[in-house]
């Protein structure tokens, strides 16, 4: 698995310790200490993850994920957030922007590097042999071999995570997923309780995908239980 990892991230002493703990387990390393040579560094040498830091100078890290984002050479490289206890709002902004994943400061180098592990194993894992080449579901046509999802032919921006969760769905019309379910089969592990990040790439989804996403015609809200795929309307 071991691959390139970006750090940007403006304090020295967390780069030296994530840094040192990565290259321990195989992963290739390079990093910047500001947003601005950050997001010249990914887009330059495109590595296989950024780990991105929420609040840094010349430009914060929500920016830097939406550049990324915006950009097709780096939409697709997966993104984690490292932010404060105390970012709360910010946090849910980043996945809002983009972001797979967060991670808390102060946290464990064992942590990090699990995370890493299983949101890269979600990333390289989406290709399947057995799958069929596309998805179809009412106006929703998925492409899983370049990642393209079309409503009516107009092509929609997903993130990676949001594209994971889309497919999962459209693969099983009408089942009903726990939030507890979808964090440990799209995340790759516990997440803690923290189902608030499910909710966050579903509003996400449904502000792309529904017509009105306050009456969602596709994604529905299984009361006590979680999200399914509708059926009664195609």
């Amino acid at each position: 698995m071991p691959g390139m990892i970006a750090i940007v991230e403006d304090e020295i002493n967390i780069i030296e310790l994530v840094k040192y703990n990565l290259e321990r387990e195989g992963f290739s390393v390079i990093s910047a200490t500001d947003g601005k040579a950050g997001l010249e560094i990914v887009t330059n040498k495109l590595p296989d993850l950024v780990i991105l830091d929420l609040m840094m100078p010349e430009m914060d890290g929500i920016t830097v994920c939406k550049k990324l984002r915006a950009n097709p050479e780096t939409k697709a490289i997966p993104i984690i957030m490292l932010t404060a206890k105390s970012e709360e709002a910010d946090r849910v902004l980043g996945l809002e922007m983009g972001a797979d994943d967060y991670v808390t400061k102060p946290f464990s180098p064992r942590e990090l590097t699990a995370r890493i592990r299983a949101v890269l194993r979600r990333s390289w894992n989406n290709d399947d042999t057995d799958e069929p080449a596309t998805l179809e579901y009412g106006d929703i046509r998925m492409n899983l071999q370049n990642h393209v999802v079309r409503i009516k032919e107009q092509e929609i921006e997903l993130t990676p995570k949001e594209f994971d969760f889309l497919k999962l769905m459209l693969l099983h019309p009408g089942r009903a997923y726990t939030r507890e379910f979808l964090l440990e089969h799209l995340w790759g592990y516990e997440y803690f309780g923290d189902t608030r990040t499910v909710d966050v790439h579903v509003r996400r989804i449904r502000q792309k995908i529904e017509k009105n996403p306050a009456d969602p015609k596709y994604l529905e809200t299984v009361r006590g239980i979680g999200y399914r795929l509708r059926v009664d309307e195609r």
